[in-house]
């Protein structure tokens, strides 16, 4: 799970739980009905598209408003394989990696459709399309434990057998 390549989707500044799925839906915890309306109210034409594999790739603050964990969960469960932000909202991006999706603190160009890869473990993002790298600070080998086990929980629960 170190290494990760999709297609991205940009979004902007400030984007919050709210916008990432709203209250409205949150009436259920099934994952896959969640994944359904993520992000709908942002770009209409992400739940329709989004594919297993998808990257998100974000301004400043993503994840910010409540600490609700089916922001992440309804991502995740869409299809996106990894975020990268400028900045992420704490609470978002601790329950991000408490259930299994890379969160990555880091600045890359790139345009709707543009195919990143992303090292986890060496930490080093590349836009395929222009062929411009960026680093990031890369996940210790515990992060990636958590990560590539799907989350803490299940981490933990792997630890108890």
């Amino acid at each position: 799970m170190s290494e990760i390549k999709g297609k991205v989707w940009n979004f902007g500044d400030n984007i919050d739980t709210d916008v990432i799925i709203p209250g409205r839906y949150l009436r259920t915890f099934d994952p896959k009905d969640l994944a359904l309306h993520v992000l709908e109210g942002e770009r209409a034409d992400f739940t329709k598209n989004v594919q297993k594999g998808d990257i998100i790739l974000a301004g400043e603050n993503f994840g910010c408003g409540s600490s609700r964990e089916q922001a992440p969960v309804a991502i995740k469960t869409a299809g996106v394989d990894v975020i990268i932000a400028k900045s992420f909202a704490r609470i978002f991006y601790r329950n991000a990696i408490n259930i299994g999706l890379p969160v990555i603190v880091a600045d890359i160009e790139a345009e709707d459709g543009d195919i990143i890869s992303v090292d986890l473990e060496k930490g080093i993002i590349c836009n395929e399309n222009t062929n411009i790298t960026v680093e990031f600070q890369p996940f210790k080998e515990f992060m990636l434990d958590i990560l590539s086990d799907g989350g803490l929980v299940k981490h933990y629960l792997k630890d108890k057998k």
